[in-house]
């Protein structure tokens, strides 16, 4: 209960700092958060960004209106997404502008959809994997759907 009353503070004071100032590094936000009274390491700070569904968007941190709760609102994510297309019969790729793949595979990992076996990105790409191309057609459906692409 301390460490996560501990982490819930930080976090708090991460979506505070984003919305009141640039912030384009974790060593910064770590340096920042410390001189607020916070315990924080580049790892907490990394883990705690990915968990608030932070993205990086040329060099600074943006924080979604949301942070902190589950987000399955695709359509503030959509402008990241720059194309979607299978690569093979249960695979699917789609590429994000730089910084944004992670916020997005965390979207689609907490939305739980039952067709996906399982997420993998990277800076500007994300991995879906699927049971078969009837799963992967169904994903593809939704997310041409969302994101308009």
């Amino acid at each position: 209960m301390h460490t996560a009353l501990h982490q819930s503070d930080r976090r708090a004071a991460i979506v505070k700092l984003l919305r009141t100032q640039p912030v384009g590094r974790q060593a910064e936000l770590v340096r920042l958060l410390r001189k607020a009274g916070h315990e924080a390491t580049q790892s907490s700070v990394s883990r705690d960004l990915r968990e608030l569904g932070v993205l990086k968007a040329g060099d600074r941190y943006l924080i979604p209106e949301d942070a902190g709760r589950v987000n399955n609102d695709f359509a503030r994510l959509a402008d990241f997404v720059r194309s979607i297309r299978p690569a093979g019969p249960s695979l699917t790729v789609i590429r994000t502008t730089i910084g944004a793949a992670q916020s997005i595979a965390v979207a689609l990992d907490r939305a739980e959809w039952p067709e996906i076996a399982g997420t993998i990105s990277g800076d500007d790409t994300i991995f879906i994997a699927t049971a078969d191309a009837r799963q992967q057609r169904k994903v593809l459906e939704r997310l041409h759907t969302l994101f308009k692409v």
